[in-house]
């Protein structure tokens, strides 16, 4: 496996697969605008179809990556990718907000995390060497979608109505999409057990009740919910914070752009870090970097800060994601991949949620985001003291590959 020239291409279609869907379900707040003044509908409840999203990704995580390990990951990221287009395409149809919340909260939410658990589970399969490195590209290309898709879609808005544009990105994210779930494979080392079960020894040696029981997955699982609750606030709030700094919007959101370019350097750097001293080890690190460079944010109030600020932040921040995915593959059997990364993902789409809503109240209850970035540093502290309780299986220790 180590030798073969296809996991690269496993690793370029799950960057694409992640840009493309991820890219087509944040093209929502680029319509926001353009649909509220077409429709009539409130802001507020069309932003809601996106919590809505967030919470359909989160509660089919795991189902997605069950089905995944039982199936195969391309029967999976093929339906998912189907299913997303044709759910924008049908969002775009909508003569009602409830229907339009229905579906492009519900099953773009969805037919989304149909891609990430899946790709991930499968491209730690496909790698025993570079396997940090691995999974940070695909995460890698799932942080192009800011910058790729969202100008599309901000393009197509500003020549055409909101449901035509909306229709053309159902049919780019076809047209790209479907295409290239078709190059997924399941790993080769997968396909081997499958033929020789006795192969199957080196694996450790649990049932899927007993994984999704241990200490182990429940630290992962407590640790990601309070890493992505640590960076949501700022994530979504930090524009806001900015302009309430005086700071003008045009030059506010271009805050978001650094904290993403950044992003892109920390996920490779990570991998790369991971592969070299092990993920657990970065991982520590960088939570509890994370945790500090959240509450710097505290200390800022003019433009450049900001910058610094969010370079800083989005480079530790989007670094640790893909690493949670890494330690799963060395802990857990390959068979149930798709399963447990399932569960993290859930996680941390849960704690995803918790920042918006929490800003929103602490700013409307102090006139200030001071304590919304003090709380985020209190929730990465958290995050950095409950990895610290992470053991390897004792199996699992024995059975890790060797890093290059």
């Amino acid at each position: 496996m180590s030798n073969s020239h296809y996991r690269w291409v496993i690793v370029a279609a799950g960057g694409l697969l992640g840009c493309v869907a991820i890219g087509g379900m944040f093209s929502l707040p680029v319509f926001l605008q353009p649909i509220a003044r077409d429709t009539g509908w409130s802001v507020t409840g069309i932003s809601s179809a996106m919590t809505i999203g967030f919470l359909a990704m989160a509660f089919t995580s795991m189902i997605w990556g069950t089905l995944s390990d039982r199936l195969g990951p391309l029967p999976v990221v093929l339906t998912g990718s189907v299913v997303l287009a044709v759910s924008l395409g049908l969002a775009s149809l909508a003569t009602s907000l409830v229907i339009f919340q229905f579906i492009f909260g519900l099953l773009v939410g969805g037919a989304t995390a149909a891609i990430f658990a899946p790709m991930m589970a499968c491209v730690t399969g496909w790698f025993d060497t570079h396997r940090s490195l691995a999974v940070s590209l695909v995460s890698a290309g799932m942080g192009m979608a800011p910058m790729t898709m969202s100008p599309l879609a901000a393009w197509l808005v500003s020549n055409h109505d909101w449901r035509t544009s909306m229709q053309i990105v159902a049919l780019v994210v076809a047209a790209i999409m479907i295409p290239v779930s078709l190059l997924v494979r399941r790993a080769p080392a997968l396909e081997s057990v499958a033929a020789a079960p006795s192969n199957a020894s080196a694996e450790p040696d649990m049932t899927l009740a007993q994984a999704l029981r241990s200490p182990q997955f429940i630290i992962l699982l407590l640790t990601n919910f309070f890493c992505c609750a640590t960076h949501s606030g700022p994530i979504i709030h930090t524009v806001s914070y900015a302009i309430s700094c005086g700071i003008p919007m045009i030059a506010a959101v271009t805050i978001y752009s650094v904290e993403g370019l950044a992003g892109m350097g920390g996920r490779i750097a990570f991998g790369l870090l991971g592969d070299r001293f092990g993920a657990k080890r970065v991982l520590v690190f960088g939570l509890l970097a994370q945790a500090f460079g959240a509450l710097g944010y505290v200390f800022v109030r003019d433009l450049a800060a900001f910058y610094a600020i969010a370079a800083l932040f989005g480079f530790i921040y989007a670094g640790t994601m893909p690493l949670y995915a890494v330690l799963v593959r060395e802990n857990f059997p390959l068979r149930m991949m798709g399963t447990v990364i399932g569960g993290t993902a859930m996680a941390g789409s849960l704690g995803m949620a918790t920042g918006p809503l929490a800003g929103g109240l602490i700013y409307d209850t102090f006139a200030s985001y001071a304590w919304l970035y003090i709380g985020s540093w209190i929730m990465g502290i958290g995050a950095f003291l409950i990895i610290l309780t992470f053991r390897p299986m004792p199996v699992a220790r024995a059975a890790a590959p060797v890093p290059a």
